[in-house]
C-alpha cells in the first residue's frame, strides 16, 4: 500500500473533542488538556499538509462555548491569543497560511488586532491553509451571509446556493471533503453546516490529544476507499 492515499481530501475539518476528558483521565487541570490539544493540532496539521491536504479547518471555540465557566473561557482566550502572537512565526516559517473564521462579536480589540496581524503576515504562504474557527457557529455564519445578501440589494428570486456560498466567511475555500470528530460524539455541533453538506464523516472514540499521525493516515486511507456520490 502506498504511503500516501491516492485520493486525498482537499479540505479536512476537525472537531477537537475530548481535551477536558483527556485531562481528567490523566488527573491534570483542564487547561493542560487544551494545551495538549493545541500541540496535537500542530502535529496533525503538519501531517495533513504533508499528505497533500490543502485546507484544515479546526473547531477551536464555538459560539456556544461562551456558556462554559468564566475561568475556562478566560484561559482559552489567553491560549488563543498566545497562539496568534507567539506561534505565528513558526507557521510563517513553514509556509502555512493562518486564517480565523467566525463572528467578530465579543472577541475584543486586542484579539481582533492579533487576528488581523497573523492573517496579514501569512497571507502569501502556499504550503497549506489552517483555518481556526473561533467564536464560530454554522447557523450564525448562514445568518450573517443572509444579512450581507440583503444589504447588497439582491432580490429573493436571485438567491441561490451559489450566491449564498459567496457570502460565507471564506467563500474562496472549497467545501469540506472529510470531517473527523474525536471523543465518541457523533454529531456536527453547529460546525460548518453549509460546507459539510456532502462531507464524509468519520468518528473516533479516542480523545483529541490522543489522535496521532498514524490515526490521521488511517482516516485518509478510509476516505480514499469511500465512494462519494454527492446525492446522485
Amino acid at each position: 500500500m502506498s504511503e500516501t492515499p491516492v485520493t486525498v481530501p482537499t479540505h479536512l475539518g476537525l472537531i477537537l473533542d475530548g481535551n477536558r476528558r483527556w485531562a481528567r483521565e490523566h488527573n491534570l487541570e483542564l487547561m493542560a488538556g487544551h494545551r495538549q490539544g493545541y500541540q496535537t493540532l500542530k502535529t496533525i496539521t503538519r501531517a495533513a499538509f504533508e499528505q497533500g491536504v490543502s485546507y484544515v479547518s479546526a473547531y477551536v471555540f464555538s459560539t456556544e462555548n461562551w456558556n462554559r465557566s468564566q475561568t475556562e473561557v478566560r484561559h482559552l482566550m489567553r491560549l488563543l491569543m498566545w497562539i496568534l502572537k507567539h506561534e505565528i512565526e513558526g507557521f510563517d516559517r513553514e509556509g502555512v497560511r493562518l486564517r480565523v473564521l467566525g463572528s467578530k462579536l465579543r472577541l475584543g480589540k486586542a484579539m481582533l488586532k492579533a487576528i488581523h496581524e497573523a492573517e496579514q503576515r501569512t497571507a502569501d504562504n502556499t504550503h497549506g491553509t489552517l483555518l481556526l474557527c473561533l467564536n464560530y457557529g454554522g447557523q450564525q455564519e448562514i445568518v450573517e451571509a443572509t444579512k450581507r445578501i440583503v444589504a447588497a440589494g439582491y432580490e429573493p428570486e436571485e438567491i441561490t446556493p451559489e450566491l449564498l456560498s459567496q457570502f460565507l466567511y471564506a467563500p474562496d475555500v472549497p467545501p469540506l471533503d472529510l470531517l473527523i470528530r474525536t471523543s465518541g460524539e457523533q454529531r456536527l455541533s453547529n460546525f460548518m453546516l453549509w460546507e459539510a453538506a456532502y462531507s464524509e464523516l468519520l468518528f473516533t472514540k479516542m480523545h483529541w490529544p490522543e489522535f496521532s499521525k498514524a490515526d490521521l493516515k488511517a482516516a485518509l486511507n478510509e476516505y480514499a476507499a469511500r465512494q462519494r456520490r454527492f446525492g446522485s
